[in-house]
């Protein structure tokens, strides 16, 4: 798994390849082993592919801060990864979309009732690893998680095309969206590998203003990221009626523009919000953006400097500099 990311993520990722192998296994084993009826091949296209793995790797970086046995901290991450991949499948579903990292979604390949119970069977077995860490703060802490992510997916729906929304709407949504995963990873990470309070709550967080500004460059590259590289169209959120903080900065700079002002009036016309991508890809408020990611980055990076120094912290440190270059 390692071996099929690009240079620099193996390198921030050297630290913990053994343990993030140890994940793949598991994974795999889990695909093998899932006895579910009818196509043996739905787990395996679920759970057995690609990306880059960051959040499983962010537990198990930040329980290399402090050592300790690895085997909780590897059941965590898988716990970690599997959430992950249960709420991309019901995203998917939802959404309608045909194709993840250049592969058919469960939903495009197997149709969305079948996807929906896909994605609660892997929720529930990440349930299940979570539990085996036998640590009652973790589990709660992942139980919470399940119940914010799905708050930021319910929140996504009901703020579709509602322009009246604001910034910090946009920043509770993108926590619970992304930024309790990453946060919850992190932690768990010191948590489970007898790292002291104080610094289980840095990890923490470093979790939360990494997952922070991991969502916001995502919202840059739906607008900035070319189709080949995000494997949908350019500005599709805001096709689909997700406002995003480049729009929500565009919008309330341009409140007179007759665009923004026909869209707010509840026009959802294609062609306007299409108009309306370019518009904001052409104009000033990417660069702005780019700065409220970075001080979401270092923000991450100012989380860790009373940790130790090694090797993990090193990594952790350089995960938020991969943040600025990264086109998917």
């Amino acid at each position: 798994m390692v071996e099929a990311l690009d240079a620099s993520v193996r390198l921030i990722y050297e630290p913990i390849g053994p343990e993030l192998r140890r994940v793949a296994d598991n994974l795999s084993v889990l695909a093998d082993g899932a006895g579910l009826s009818g196509d043996d091949r739905l787990v395996a296209h679920a759970v057995v592919s690609g990306g880059k793995k960051v959040r499983p790797a962010l537990t198990l970086l930040a329980s290399k801060v402090y050592g300790g046995d690895p085997a909780k901290p590897i059941t965590m991450a898988t716990a970690v990864e599997l959430l992950h991949i249960a709420t991309l499948i019901h995203d998917d579903t939802v959404d309608r979309a045909e194709t993840r990292r250049g592969r058919a979604t469960v939903s495009n390949e197997w149709g969305g009732k079948v996807a929906v119970l896909l994605g609660d069977y892997v929720f529930a077995t990440s349930a299940i690893y979570v539990c085996d860490t036998e640590d009652i703060y973790v589990i709660r802490r992942f139980s919470e998680t399940i119940m914010e992510l799905a708050r930021g997916e319910l929140a996504e729906h009901f703020s579709a095309f509602d322009w009246a929304q604001t910034v910090a709407d946009y920043e509770r949504r993108i926590y619970d969206k992304t930024a309790t995963l990453f946060s919850t990873a992190a932690e768990s990470g010191g948590v489970l590998s007898g790292a002291p309070p104080e610094a289980s709550a840095a990890l923490k967080a470093y979790g939360y203003n990494l997952g922070m500004a991991f969502q916001i460059m995502d919202d840059v590259l739906d607008f900035e990221g070319t189709e080949e590289e995000l494997g949908k169209p350019v500005g599709n959120d805001l096709l689909q009626g997700t406002i995003t903080l480049p729009t929500l900065l565009y919008a309330a700079r341009h409140a007179d523009d007759p665009l923004i002002r026909h869209l707010a009036a509840g026009s959802r016309d294609p062609q306007d919000l299409a108009a309306l991508v370019q518009a904001i890809r052409g104009s000033d408020v990417m660069g702005e953006t780019l700065v409220a990611c970075d001080r979401y980055r270092q923000a991450a990076r100012a989380a860790l400097v009373d940790l130790p120094q090694g090797v993990a912290r090193q990594s952790l440190e350089e995960l938020t500099g991969y943040l600025a270059a990264r086109r998917s």
